[in-house]
């Protein structure tokens, strides 16, 4: 079985998001960038399936900015096998939109001919939550979303998901998509032989025209603005008079 694991590039979860003075956006020049933490969540259980001897072969996918390719290398130094890097924008503060990443992973997925898709629920630079529910829609396949349990069985993968009521295993034919929630697993660390043997790993250059998919934005964001500081907090000597606080709030 051959799995297939989209990554994304974002700005690292360490770093404190600064807007631009333009507030046209977030800045990322000269910013530490990253794999986005749910996809890397998405990598290991992909290696693990193969360690397993459930998957034949991983391969790793990332659609965007040239620099996408560090972020590969990284996968491919957790143990993927090859990668494939879709070129669609040369500024790193173009988002590709959830459908036109979509659409470019149908045509690598009808290229490739994976029988398992996993991917990271959301990315924590836009938090869409959207691509691996529209991937198996453009492709007709089941889905399996915000799992925290994946198990191969035979020509079925069965998955605990997270849900509102608390947890809810379903099966789902293969082919199909299944999108990891962080308490899927804890990624490992990539050790140096592996990140040296990583630089030899195949690793295929794209670009979104190749397969025919326009990447030209269709939203448009209006204005972008730091959250206002949280206000000093008030003590209050009876019950009677947070309530009288509260309603004056508004809360109640």
């Amino acid at each position: 079985m051959k799995v297939l694991v989209p990554v994304k590039r974002v700005i690292d979860y360490n770093v404190k998001a600064r807007v631009k003075a333009d507030g046209t956006g977030v800045d990322l020049a000269n910013v530490k960038m990253s794999m986005n933490p749910f996809d890397e969540i998405a990598v290991e259980e992909a290696i693990r399936l193969k360690e397993k001897g459930a998957a034949e072969e991983v391969v790793v996918v990332s659609i965007g900015v040239k620099q996408a390719a560090e972020t590969l290398r990284t996968a491919l130094a957790m143990g993927a096998d090859r990668a494939i890097l879709v070129v669609a924008a040369d500024d790193v503060h173009q988002d590709i939109e959830p459908l036109a990443v979509a659409k470019i992973l149908k045509a690598v997925v009808d290229a490739e001919a994976p029988q398992l898709v996993i991917a990271g629920k959301q990315a924590i630079d836009n938090d869409m939550n959207a691509t691996g529910q529209m991937l198996a829609a453009l492709l007709g396949w089941g889905q399996a979303t915000f799992a925290s349990k994946l198990e191969i069985d035979g020509d079925a993968a069965k998955v605990t998901r997270e849900v509102d009521g608390g947890l809810q295993t379903i099966s789902v034919k293969l082919p199909a998509i299944v999108t990891a929630d962080l308490r899927l697993n804890e990624p490992r660390y990539a050790s140096l032989p592996n990140i040296m043997k990583a630089k030899k790993k195949p690793l295929d250059e794209k670009t979104a025209a190749d397969y025919g998919v326009d990447v030209s934005p269709r939203l448009e964001v209006v204005k972008t603005r730091e959250p206002e500081g949280r206000k000093a907090g008030i003590k209050v000597g009876s019950v009677d008079e947070l309530v009288s606080k509260l309603k004056e709030a508004g809360v109640i």
